[in-house]
């Protein structure tokens, strides 16, 4: 009932979206009388904002069509290298690469928002690296009969893609992934698979929630399992390929995220309201391009969303070393070569400070020369991977870290 209830509203806000659209572009057409005073130009841009805000969302495009490098523009190919079920693996490149460039795969979240909202991450670190980014899908659109989605399967997909991207490349996850991509290097260094990462980034990753709890911690620490399972899991409905499958609704995360800082986003859509009524059009669009990211969710698969909540944030089974993939045992201590960087957000809302750099102690068979953290100044957990101070501050970091170790990479390739 809850999916279908959801369903009904998104469908009566649609149409409601639509008309606030066509109202406030007949208010702001400067041929009629609403055009040309102050009153018609305020309702025009409430419309506005409340349209933007209802408006149905699908699935964003990457679109990123040119990166400059060194002042030089280059346009960028993107494409599909790799379809599976749950997920396909995309390439991005551009002809200014040199040929040896590092290969780098970025493990995007799968936690309600589809991978390009690390739009911002791709198109920097692209500068200097031919990008694979693990595009996963939205279950509702994934038929029930394709089977189940769980973390062993998410290790055992990132696993497959440094498989399919070959030996000498390097992995950079964000946020959620960085337990089941810590876990995959683990497995795969444990079974001296040539195709381990050659280094390894963590941003923002809960790999110790017990460091710094934030509010997603307490959240997923006040109640049972069984709780999660009867309140936010539903069923899909029939006009989705997916009917029948059991998920966790993106919209119920996206609620979950919006409640946390309600304060902020309520302040940022007044903030695109004075900008439209000051005619700033370019102000207003930048606040529209996030939250047009920011609201396109989508679903997880049941079996995925309540298997991370009891195995990372409540029993805390990784740092405890009872985390198990396939019925084996995961030993951290099997990763001996693969460099790992943990950066964490000193304001991070979600992944509190401790909480990534934790990775780094576990390791205990890594050498220290293999090891480094850096936590960046005022910054949040989505400007760990998104904006100027990741563009400038710490992107940087992960190429020096890359660059660093790109020479071993390449002579464990050829070995």
């Amino acid at each position: 009932m809850l999916y279908n209830a959801y369903e009904l509203q998104r469908t009566m806000l649609s149409g409601a979206a639509a008309w606030a659209s066509i109202t406030s572009e007949l208010l702001k057409n400067p041929s009629l009388p609403t055009g040309r005073t102050g009153v018609g130009l305020v309702i025009a841009s409430a419309l506005d904002v409340f349209a933007h805000a209802t408006a149905p969302r699908d699935k964003p495009a990457f679109g990123i069509k040119t990166v400059t490098v060194d002042g030089r523009v280059h346009e960028v190919s993107e494409e599909v290298v790799l379809e599976r079920p749950f997920g396909n693996l995309l390439r991005f490149t551009h002809e200014g690469l040199p040929k040896n460039a590092p290969r780098l795969l970025i493990v995007a979240p799968m936690s309600g928002h589809y991978a390009t909202l690390l739009r911002g991450t791709v198109a920097r670190m692209l500068e200097r690296a031919v990008v694979y980014i693990t595009d996963w899908a939205n279950a509702k659109m994934v038929p029930i009969e394709v089977g189940r989605f769980d973390l062993d399967d998410y290790i055992d997909y990132v696993i497959g893609f440094l498989e399919f991207i070959g030996p000498g490349a390097h992995a950079l996850a964000v946020c959620q992934p960085s337990v089941p991509t810590l876990a995959a290097t683990a497995v795969m260094a444990g079974q001296n698979n040539p195709c381990r990462p050659a280094t390894l980034t963590m941003m923002g990753g809960p790999i110790d929630t017990r460091e710094s709890p934030t509010t997603v911690n307490d959240v997923a620490m006040q109640r049972p399992i069984s709780w999660f399972e009867r309140t936010v899991v539903t069923p899909i409905p029939l006009t989705y390929p997916g009917a029948g499958r059991k998920v966790y609704p993106g919209f119920l995360q996206l609620t979950g995220f919006m409640s946390m800082n309600i304060g902020s986003h309520l302040m940022s859509h007044y903030a695109m309201f004075k900008h439209l009524v000051a005619g700033d059009e370019d102000s207003a669009g930048a606040t529209k391009a996030f939250y047009d990211e920011y609201r396109s969710v989508c679903d997880m698969t049941a079996e995925f969303y309540l298997q991370t909540v009891e195995t990372v944030f409540q029993r805390h089974a990784l740092p405890k070393g009872e985390f198990v993939h396939r019925g084996k045992l995961v030993d951290l201590g099997a990763i001996r070569d693969t460099a790992t960087l943990a950066i964490e957000g000193e304001r991070d809302e979600i992944s509190g400070l401790g909480q990534t750099k934790a990775a780094l102690k576990l390791a205990t068979s890594l050498p220290d020369a293999r090891k480094q953290y850096y936590m960046a100044p005022n910054v949040g957990h989505y400007g760990i991977f998104n904006g100027r101070k990741w563009r400038e501050t710490i992107a940087p970091v992960v190429e020096s870290w890359i660059a660093a170790h790109e020479g071993k990479a390449r002579l464990k390739a050829v070995a």
